[in-house]
């Protein structure tokens, strides 16, 4: 393998920019040229590519989002799309890829690969971590610190101004920031997708603890499990308390990676060329138990199974 691509597909995450620097440099290492695909799946089906080298990734490891730019790409989902981008890719002597992404990214990498037999191995990148068989993304542990961070000033807030806030988190369909941030805050309760909340039972429990004196509450919402602004008019129209609204949204995306993402990112950076270069295809790289290990993109692509239960009943005996 003479040549492979790389590109950042989907939502951004940070750590994206220490993935890719990861690839280029183990894969020129290896004396395997990197071409980079702006804009993900659009940037293969309109050329828009270009051969990156050791000093093109100089300086972006502590950099969010992705120096490749992202974006969504319907057109890649027709058998149209694929073809262009299957021509560009023989076009370029592109032999491999490297997918960077989350399960949307990988369930793209899947077809293609079904269809046109190009090696792909997938890198996990997503702040909602809910990619199958995969313990931990790159970028949600970024995600929920920088979250964290906001609602630890909310708690000031809330205490000297002895208020209730329901503070807005991202997650369509994933309630994993919002049960982390929550847990790790302190937090009073958390509303998500994969769980229906009783309405009635928050606004009971906000004045029993107003009665025993409880000067300040804070909720979190998942973004896909309702409004916090609509959460918290209804709050204060049944319990008569002064209730306010924050919403977080992309600040959650953006920032300087931990440490955590960082390292993640460059471990499986390295995994995710090495495996190319063995012949391996259609797999996602990850991080278990400490060792690196693949996982089928067919099953990296099913919903993955968030322990609800265990993680929301520990929020409330630690409130």
């Amino acid at each position: 393998m003479k040549r492979i691509a790389v590109l950042t597909t989907g939502g951004d995450a940070p750590g994206m920019n220490a993935a890719i620097r990861s690839v280029v440099r183990f894969a020129t290492n290896n004396k395997v040229e990197v071409m980079g695909v702006f804009r993900g799946w659009w940037g293969l089906i309109n050329e828009e590519m270009k051969l990156l080298d050791h000093r093109s990734v100089s300086g972006i490891i502590n950099l969010g989002g992705t120096i490749l730019k992202t974006m969504r790409c319907p057109e890649f989902e027709t058998k149209e799309g694929q073809r262009r981008a299957f021509e560009n890719l023989k076009k370029n002597c592109i032999e491999g890829l490297v997918v960077i992404g989350g399960n949307g990214s990988f369930r793209g990498a899947h077809e293609f690969y079904n269809r046109y037999k190009v090696p792909s191995i997938g890198i996990p990148a997503s702040i909602d971590n809910d990619i199958n068989g995969i313990e931990t993304t790159i970028g949600s542990d970024t995600a929920i610190n920088t979250a964290l961070s906001a609602i630890d000033n909310i708690r000031d807030t809330a205490t000297s101004m002895e208020r209730i806030f329901v503070v807005e988190v991202m997650g369509r369909e994933s309630g994993y920031i919002a049960l982390q941030v929550a847990l790790a805050g302190g937090c009073e309760d958390a509303i998500i997708p994969e769980r229906k909340f009783d309405f009635e039972a928050i606004c009971h429990d906000i004045v029993e603890g107003n009665i025993r004196g409880k000067i300040s509450w804070i909720i979190i919402v998942a973004e896909g499990a309702g409004s916090a602004e609509e959460i918290a008019k209804k709050i204060t129209q049944t319990t008569s308390l002064e209730t306010r609204a924050v919403v977080l949204g992309h600040i959650q995306r953006g920032g300087r990676p931990t440490a955590l993402s960082r390292t993640l990112a460059l471990k499986l950076g390295q995994a995710a060329v090495d495996y190319l270069l063995k012949g391996e295809a259609d797999k996602a790289v990850a991080l278990s138990n400490g060792e690196i290990t693949t996982v089928d993109l067919e099953v990296a692509i099913k919903k993955k199974r968030l322990e609800v239960d265990k993680l929301y009943h520990l929020i409330k005996i630690l409130t």
